[in-house]
């Protein structure tokens, strides 16, 4: 299984979101159960491609929160390395 770790940029966002959307008290917990299916399938993911070439992303505790990460596979580690609010027009895109 691979092992699961937020950059610290990425615990920054989460923090920004909690503080700026009025989200909810368990946000972090709900963050980290989103983030369980990655140790066991860390390809699960849509690739994204252009500017965030071989980054994947999947979707947080609600459809609107992208968790962007990356798999290194010789380490076996998935790093999520941003979170954002996929409603805003600075979000990370495909293209």
């Amino acid at each position: 299984m691979a092992q699961v770790e937020l950059a610290r940029a990425a615990v920054e966002d989460l923090d920004r979101l909690v503080m700026t959307h009025s989200l909810p008290g368990d946000t972090r917990e709900r963050v980290r159960t989103s983030l369980e299916p990655l140790a066991r399938f860390p390809r699960l993911g849509p690739e994204l491609t252009g500017r965030w070439n071989g980054f994947r992303f999947t979707l947080g505790p609600w459809r609107w929160i992208l968790l962007v990460y990356v798999f290194d596979v010789p380490r076996d580690r998935v790093t999520i390395v941003t979170i954002q609010d996929a409603r805003t027009s600075s979000a990370v895109t495909g293209s």
